[in-house]
């Protein structure tokens, strides 16, 4: 193991599992406990790894619809809106993006009438000029992470 790859290698070891111990990790990685300890609180530090949460299955749960807004706002109210959205529990994901529409938000839900009400109270914010929903069929990746690559010196 060298160094100069060390904290890309613990990364992708804590991808591929997120709950090892520091002991198995400092064994995969072929370092002591105490680096990979040392290593792992930098990354936390920097803002490099910012917490561990497990990975839900929304469906197994009861949220079986998920929903793809995409909405336009009125003039300089995206950071209200933005913050609006995200004080609803059901928003998984809200980005500022370009194009035809100013947000796109990605909402859990467990039946469709819980979707049309939170769609209606949305739509009852004056500076939200417009709103297009999408209803997801099938979710072919959701929340996947990749591995990153180390470029070679």
């Amino acid at each position: 193991m060298t160094y100069e790859t060390l904290d890309t290698d613990l990364v992708n070891a804590l991808l591929n599992n997120g709950r090892s111990s520091l002991r198995n990790l400092a064994e995969e990685l072929d370092v002591s406990v105490t680096t990979v300890s040392n290593h792992l609180s930098d990354l936390e530090e920097t803002g490099v790894i910012d917490g561990y949460t497990p990975i839900l299955d929304y469906a197994a749960l009861g949220y079986d619809v998920t929903a793809v807004m995409q909405l336009k706002v009125e003039g300089t109210a995206l950071p209200e809106v933005t913050e609006k959205l995200q004080q609803y529990e059901q928003m998984v994901s809200v980005y500022e993006v370009t194009g035809n529409h100013d947000i796109i938000a990605v909402a859990k839900f467990t039946d469709t009438d819980q979707m049309n009400d939170q769609i209606k109270s949305l739509l009852t914010d004056p500076n939200i000029n417009e709103s297009n929903t999408s209803v997801v069929l099938n979710s072919v990746t959701e929340g996947k992470q990749f591995e990153l690559e180390v470029e070679e010196q």
